[in-house]
């Protein structure tokens, strides 16, 4: 795995930032974990263009309010929450 510098713009200062090796799925668990979720309301190959904003939307909000496991169980919509309350 390897660690992105921060030397192009965009990143966010002090946030820890790495890349998977290609092929390697493994390196990528929470990802890929999403990616089996998001097919339960979309299957693989379909185009998303052809939902509205609102209905991608509540997708999203439903998956942010599921808790994980990888964050003691909590949501990743608290999680968030909790990491922009204290570099606040």
């Amino acid at each position: 795995m390897a660690a992105y510098d921060g030397s192009r713009p965009g990143g966010l200062p002090g946030l820890p930032v790495y890349f998977c090796d290609p092929r390697s799925p493994w390196q990528r668990g929470t990802n890929e974990n999403t990616n089996g979720l998001l097919r339960q309301y979309f299957p693989k190959g379909t185009d998303l263009a052809r939902h509205t904003a609102a209905e991608l939307a509540a997708v999203a909000a439903t998956l942010n309010a599921r808790p994980r496991k990888t964050l003691g169980w909590r949501t990743p919509a608290e999680t968030l929450d909790e990491y922009l309350a204290s570099a606040a």
